[in-house]
């Protein structure tokens, strides 16, 4: 029997129509939620990134500023203008757009961002905040993922989870955000021996490791829901998850496809990050 197909492009487009609800809302209280995008250099991937959620938070009415800097633009410059955006009230969140260009420590940039105003869930104190459960803004992918599996009508509570892959931006707080949802969560990756076979144990398995289709039916138990974060450029110019999708399709119970799975829901929980902050900045309940 094959799998349901979880369907981000859909889900994503209804949690965007409860956003319009609560951004009209706020804005009868005086409140508009305000989004600042910072992209430094020329980086074309990085450009459609940003584009996207310029036109988003237009669509969603969130007021949005881009601030677009030369390549060469100096560290001490870059971290001046965030200290101007820690500032300005009309702003509620703030994004750097990574990568950075060589010569700006990465680290340097997401520590200077105020922890009420990381949409992006990067700074160490919101990582803090994650593993130790308390409140902070979820970094985006891993909390569309959550989204996800709920919205597909999947408890997590008592769930094995196995997340594959354990990167800072999605490996490690997926498994934090399993946790928190109740799942036994275990992490692989690129030392794992057994890969397989704990995969297999997997009644949900979260695959991030930027692969192209390194996982196949192999690894799947007969049932799993399949998360597949990944997305790889092929050869031929088409865009491939890192699960084999065909493969799979055929043990999973629920599985996403790439593209149109993960990847609409990371820029829809930003929107979502940048009202919650909007709300804690003006003192309204979340």
């Amino acid at each position: 029997m094959s799998a349901h197909i979880i369907e981000g492009k859909k889900i994503s487009e209804e949690i965007r129509g409860e956003l319009i609800q609560e951004v009209t809302a706020l804005k009868e209280k005086n409140v508009i939620p305000g989004l600042a995008v910072i992209l430094v250099g020329e980086d074309p991937a990085s450009k459609v990134y940003v584009g996207s959620k310029e036109k988003t938070c237009g669509q969603l009415g969130i007021y949005s500023e881009v601030h677009r800097l030369d390549e060469n633009t100096s560290e001490m410059d870059l971290l001046a203008l965030i200290d101007r955006l820690n500032e300005q009230s009309s702003i509620n969140g703030i994004l750097v757009q990574l990568p950075l260009p060589k010569h700006i420590n990465e680290k340097a940039v997401i520590d200077a961002i105020n922890i009420d105003k990381d949409v992006d869930g990067f700074h160490p104190q919101s990582v803090g905040n994650l593993t130790i459960g308390d409140n902070s803004l979820l970094p985006c992918t891993p909390a569309g993922v959550i989204e996800l599996i709920k919205r597909s009508g999947v408890d997590i509570a008592g769930k094995h989870a196995v997340v594959i892959g354990r990167s800072n931006i999605v490996g490690k707080p997926v498994a934090m955000l399993l946790l928190r949802e109740n799942a036994t969560v275990t992490i692989c990756h690129s030392r794992t021996t057994n890969m397989e076979v704990i995969a297999k144990q997997a009644d949900i398995l979260v695959v991030a490791i930027g692969k192209a289709k390194a996982i196949d039916s192999r690894f799947v138990k007969p049932g799993a829901i399949v998360i597949d974060v990944g997305v790889n450029r092929l050869e031929n110019g088409k865009l491939a998850g890192d699960v084999d999708f065909d493969d799979c399709i055929n043990s999973a119970s629920y599985i996403t496809p790439v593209p149109g799975g993960v990847g609409p829901m990371t820029i829809t929980m930003l929107m979502k990050n940048t009202i919650t902050a909007a709300k804690r900045a003006n003192g309204i309940e979340v």
